[in-house]
């Protein structure tokens, strides 16, 4: 199972189209809430009721994490910094976009791998950063803001079911 983990603030473009695109792919995502609640509130006052709470999840079955940018806190949040940790330390893949790559340089998930993210937010990269649009280093993908959340989809819906099933949700998505 894939899960993409949501808080308030999160950015609706970045979340949605992910989800869309790797459904679209037949690729099983579960949407985690970690604000103690169902409802989450994007950063455009979208509401998004998530699949799950990350405090009643089991996640021995977890394939890829997922993080939407955003202005959350998702660093905040313990339960899912130790998963993050320990989805990194068994070399499982780990996606995230514009701010989110930030918390994993916080954690040190991005030492010895390359990665991009948001204007503003490389220093938590520290020598990670290397800019450009979507980077896949080792285990981890990055994209930089939410005009490329389509194209972050399409690396890991690549990464999980490789380039001919990435090829066709582009072509079906008139992408």
């Amino acid at each position: 199972m894939n899960y993409l983990f949501l808080d308030n603030g999160f950015e609706e473009i970045e979340a949605i189209t992910t989800i869309d695109l790797l459904r679209r792919a037949k690729i099983a995502v579960t949407t985690v809430s970690i604000t103690g609640t169902p409802m989450v509130l994007g950063a455009h006052n979208i509401a998004v009721e998530a699949d799950g709470q990350i405090e009643r999840i089991d996640f021995s079955d977890a394939e890829m994490l997922i993080l939407p940018g955003g202005q959350t806190k998702l660093d905040a949040c313990s339960a899912l910094c130790e998963l993050l940790i320990e989805h990194n330390k068994a070399d499982k893949p780990i996606a995230a976009i514009c701010a989110a790559p930030a918390v994993l340089g916080k954690l040190g998930i991005l030492a010895g791998k390359q990665a991009t993210c948001y204007p503003g937010f490389q220093e938590a990269l520290g020598e990670s950063y290397v800019g450009g649009l979507v980077v896949e280093s080792k285990n981890i993908i990055t994209a930089k803001g939410p005009g490329l959340s389509a194209d972050f989809a399409f690396c890991i819906i690549e990464h999980i079911k490789g380039s001919d099933v990435a090829d066709a949700v582009y072509d079906a998505a008139q992408y």
